[in-house]
């Protein structure tokens, strides 16, 4: 049952707050049965919604419209953020953006991605990292995953540098942390530059570092989805002051800014600012943040002990001396050990039982839209034809990464913000399906 990961989101987080059912007299061959075969579900209450609003916010939004300085400008709420957000990271510096995208968009230009040239990014992300690429007339090459940590495998970078790689862009996605030392090492030696998609990883640390501070920029998102939102937005952040500035000059319509004075005049951009009101939001949710993400990854690791030891469920591997932040929480499912039943109709059982879980992404680079990129009059002008030919038929390589879309099950990190009872139900939901598998392999092979 593949779905976006917006939808999944979305649907998984519409209820008003957590709850479990009372107390209910079951059988326990009922208690037994799967939910989708008849039986009682683990789970008949509701899981917490997201975004979460505090009434404590409104009197800082109230005098952001009062004072008439609502946009970028004159520094205020949103360049608190920037220095805070800075600070959290260990950043030397922030600059907030209109969207993760924008932020990507924006990183790419100042690291001197142009038309014609080839930027390494993971297959296994949502859509805008191979997007902002494009933008720039620039061919997203796609290495392949590690189904073990689902995300880029480094020991696949190097067979896809040509003579047109430019940069690398590593995805920590659902917030884990990629092997970094092995991708920065690899584009050092390469005269590559390193451009951190951070968008999903907010405090996410490698080896003592946080996310977005280890290649030479990182972008982050703040979309309604994001752990701190704010409706949309986005963030570049870097140590670098002079490439910080050229950002912010891109971002801000080309104006001369800091270090970067070009000719003193306006250079090239575009107006990726971001608003003052979603400086005060995201500002207030700063500490907010840093407490749900505690709690997250203490959800995590309980998780991660009491389901790895489910046959066929394996959770997702972090790099020693690292941990994530899990904008979603997956584990990897094996069919075999549920005797054969396939990985959507696990997920329509476990659905059933009351726990959200989706397939997230699926192999996205054979749905169209890159075909439909490399068949335009500029990627036609911009590279051979026997150079698009053989990148199209790159994507057949991609075994890691087709393991990994057919095996994640991944659960909302609103779970992960319940208590301890909620999260047993979860690992009760999956044993029972894992007990029951042969009855419902049986009924998924009768209704087909």
């Amino acid at each position: 049952m593949p779905t976006s990961r917006r939808r999944f989101l979305a649907s998984s987080t519409s209820l008003a707050a957590a709850a479990l059912a009372g107390p209910a007299v079951v059988s326990a061959a009922d208690a037994r049965r799967p939910a989708l075969l008849g039986g009682t579900p683990v789970h008949t209450g509701p899981w917490p919604s997201w975004p979460v609003w505090d009434p404590a916010w409104e009197e800082d939004f109230l005098r952001v419209c009062r004072s008439g300085r609502w946009n970028a400008a004159g520094g205020g709420p949103l360049a608190d953020f920037e220095r805070r957000w800075a600070e959290l990271l260990g950043a030397r510096r922030c600059l907030a953006t209109s969207s993760g995208t924008t932020a990507l968009i924006t990183a790419l230009h100042v690291l001197g991605i142009d038309a014609g040239d080839e930027v390494i990014v993971s297959p296994y992300t949502f859509i805008a990292s191979y997007n902002a690429i494009l933008a720039h007339k620039a061919l997203p090459v796609l290495a392949d995953t590690d189904p073990a940590t689902l995300n880029l495998d480094p020991a696949s970078i190097a067979s896809r540098i040509t003579d047109r790689t430019r940069a690398i862009v590593p995805v920590h996605i659902f917030g884990l942390p990629c092997e970094m030392d092995s991708i920065t090492a690899l584009a050092r030696a390469r005269g590559l530059r390193v451009l951190e998609d951070a968008c999903q990883a907010w405090l996410a640390e490698y080896r003592g570092r946080k996310c977005g501070t280890l290649g030479d920029l990182g972008c982050f998102s703040f979309q309604q989805s994001k752990h701190i939102p704010a409706g949309e937005g986005g963030a570049i952040t870097g140590m670098d002051e002079d490439l910080v500035d050229r950002c912010n000059s891109f971002h801000n319509c080309g104006r001369p800014v800091g270090r970067f004075q070009g000719s003193g005049f306006f250079t090239r951009g575009s107006n990726f600012r971001l608003t003052q009101f979603q400086g005060v939001l995201l500002l207030r949710q700063m500490e907010k943040l840093v407490a749900e993400t505690a709690r997250r990854r203490e959800a995590a690791d309980y998780l991660n002990a009491r389901l790895g030891a489910i046959p066929g469920i394996t959770p997702v591997r972090v790099p020693a001396e690292s941990r994530g932040v899990y904008h979603l929480y997956p584990v990897r499912y094996d069919a075999r050990a549920f005797a054969g039943l396939s990985r959507d109709a696990f997920l329509r059982a476990l659905v059933a039982e009351g726990v959200p879980g989706s397939a997230v992404y699926k192999e996205q680079y054979f749905d169209g839209l890159l075909d439909e990129a490399i068949a335009t009059r500029g990627f036609q002008r911009l590279f051979p034809a026997e150079r698009l030919k053989a990148y199209r038929e790159s994507f057949r390589e991609l075994r890691g990464n087709r393991e990994t879309c057919a095996s994640v099950v991944a659960l909302p990190q609103t779970v992960l913000l319940t208590g301890r009872p909620a999260l047993d139900q979860v690992v009760e939901a999956f044993a029972k399906l894992q007990a029951a598998a042969p009855a419902l392999a049986a009924a998924a092979r009768a209704k087909s």
